[in-house]
């Protein structure tokens, strides 16, 4: 059987146009079929660029259930680019590997520089997977469920106009724990703590740890100080039915407007996804190394040469 990969780039950039035809054509030397998700992604990968590339490409176009029955996908883009590839991959409980064309790319594991070797790891299968928490997110009104969804980083619920603050109350396990008036509320996972959550000031919780945090995003109380639960806890977002209206967005992409009175509920998914790794290093390393943090001391940094 044809062994079949599902790749995802963003087309937007000659840069990454140039690395999805040479990881196409190495692809297609190896003998797979490949994914891609529309005609757009075909035409250019088909295309001549600077590097020739084989004519006719192993290419088919999926647009329905596109990551089902494939290996792996393989993302060329930043930290964005993979948790829109996340979307397709965990319904159908296949692993994502992301090469990092962006700035960050916490989440990616290779470089565009190492392109032959990651494609190389793929054929070989030599990779790990890791199983990351998502949360499973659910809006009611008086009961009634307006909209269920999902998040690999985080559920953010956040005011709906800028001149207005959102009043809120945190429940946990059916207690309220404080109510505020803030920019917003955080819900993230072990994975999300390196991102919106982090830079809101909330800590970071290694991917084994099965917990997720909560951060007030501005909020204007004595007490609103990040709070880290166990994965077994249920927390809920009210909003004021007296204030004023907000948004719910997952994953900096999927939104759902929340009228006065809304209920956040949010708890551990039942889903994971699935990150294909090559780095075999602790996350302390990959934190070190992402962040760029500085592991000397002042002194050491500063001595003469």
């Amino acid at each position: 059987m044809t062994r079949q990969v599902l790749l995802v780039v963003n087309p937007d950039r000659e840069s990454n146009r140039e690395a999805a035809r040479e990881v196409a054509e190495l692809f297609g030397a190896a003998g797979f079929q490949l994914r891609v998700l529309d005609a757009k992604v075909a035409d250019f990968l088909a295309a001549q660029g600077d590097t020739p590339v084989r004519d006719p490409l192993p290419l088919t176009i999926s647009e329905d259930e596109p990551a089902s029955g494939v290996e792996l996908v393989f993302v060329l883009g930043g930290d964005g680019t993979l948790l829109r590839a996340a979307e397709l991959a965990r319904p159908a409980r296949v692993p994502i590997l992301g090469v990092n064309l962006g700035r960050m790319g916490f989440l990616t594991e290779a470089d565009s520089t190492a392109l032959a070797d990651t494609v190389r790891r793929v054929v070989d299968r030599s990779y790990q997977v890791e199983r990351r928490m998502t949360v499973d997110v659910t809006v009611t009104v008086d009961g009634e469920v307006l909209a269920r969804t999902w998040a690999l980083n985080e559920a953010s619920v956040e005011k709906s106009s800028r001149e207005r603050i959102l009043d809120a109350l945190i429940s946990i396990d059916g207690h309220p724990v404080s109510s505020f008036g803030c920019d917003g509320v955080l819900c993230a996972t072990p994975t999300g703590s390196t991102a919106y959550a982090f830079s809101a000031g909330g800590p970071i919780i290694w991917p084994d740890v099965e917990a997720l945090v909560v951060v007030p995003s501005n909020a204007h109380a004595m007490f609103a100080r990040p709070m880290v639960v166990s994965r077994e806890s249920v927390i809920a977002i009210d909003i004021d039915p007296h204030g004023s209206t907000g948004v719910l967005t997952c994953d900096g992409m999927r939104h759902v407007e929340l009228p006065l009175g809304a209920r956040i509920g949010v708890v551990a998914g039942e889903v994971p996804v699935l990150l294909a790794r090559l780095w075999e290093g602790p996350f302390t390393d990959r934190l070190v190394h992402k962040f760029a943090l500085p592991v000397k001391g002042w002194r050491e940094r500063h001595a003469p040469e």
